[in-house]
């Protein structure tokens, strides 16, 4: 099954996994709004993919200036009525060591949950009425959490606990979706530790040098991510080790099950 969507907006693609991901789309004919701060990366990935198989168009934007999204998101369908997912993707990581809480900066900390949750969720409030006016028509809001929503590790556990929050809402949500028989289908992916620019020294210095090393390489990353996307049951793609090692295939698939035991049970007691 191909993907099924026609026009991706993309944010957090002027790097990594959401400049992949979006190049991927264009290559397989789906046309894509990338969304970043950085404009320079933005003509950059339009003017590499721009003469592609399907439109490119691109749109500068913080998605932490969270009074400024209605209007965004306003912006956005009035240029493009016709957009039918938008993939939440930005995110950022930082390292946080409680052994030493005098080295805490609880800014640091604040931002990366702004950036990581708090903004999609602004984001999915402005956008979901939009998506919803396209009834009957297919429409999704795709989330990139990370392997880390399930299993955290020690070194950035304030990123791990953003993911967890947006994994759970996630999950919350897209049941609510389906009680409604709504148009919207929320898709997760989960990647592991990927290649990409998140572990630079730049933003996580405590790696000195070896954070570009870590994980899966992005082409392989994106390959197995696209293929999930692709395929008939991709409300949730978990990429390489977080479908075993990660548990997802296991103790996840397990607790979900007990989260819809639960719903059923509420059901029942209303």
């Amino acid at each position: 099954m191909p993907f099924e969507y026609k026009k991706v907006l993309m944010l957090g693609a002027t790097s990594g996994i959401g400049w992949a991901l979006a190049a991927k789309m264009v290559e397989n004919g789906v046309s894509v709004i990338a969304v970043g701060r950085r404009q320079e990366k933005l003509d950059e990935f339009a003017k590499q993919y721009g003469s592609g198989k399907a439109t490119v168009d691109t749109a500068a934007f913080d998605i932490t200036k969270l009074k400024e999204i209605p209007n965004f998101a306003k912006e956005i369908f009035t240029k493009h009525p016709d957009l039918d997912c938008v993939f939440l993707n930005s995110g950022v990581q930082r390292h946080l060591d409680w052994s030493k809480p005098e080295n805490v900066d609880l800014d640091v900390m604040e931002q990366e949950m702004l950036t990581n949750y708090t903004s999609y969720m602004h984001l999915t409030k402005a956008f979901l009425p939009y998506l919803q006016k396209q009834a009957p028509k297919p429409t999704s809001l795709v989330f990139t959490t990370s392997g880390l929503a399930l299993v955290p590790i020690i070194y950035c556990p304030n990123y791990c606990a953003s993911k967890a929050a947006l994994h759970h809402m996630i999950l919350a949500m897209r049941q609510q979706m389906k009680q409604i028989d709504s148009n919207v289908k929320i898709i997760e992916v989960y990647p592991p530790a990927v290649q990409t620019e998140l572990h630079d020294d730049k933003h996580q210095p405590e790696f000195q040098g070896k954070g570009r090393s870590l994980g899966m390489p992005l082409d392989e990353f994106t390959e197995e991510a696209w293929a999930g996307l692709s395929a008939d049951d991709n409300e949730q793609v978990p990429v390489q080790a977080v479908k075993t090692f990660m548990g997802f295939n296991g103790w996840e698939k397990e607790r979900q099950g007990t989260m819809m035991k639960m719903m059923e049970m509420m059901k029942k007691s209303h």
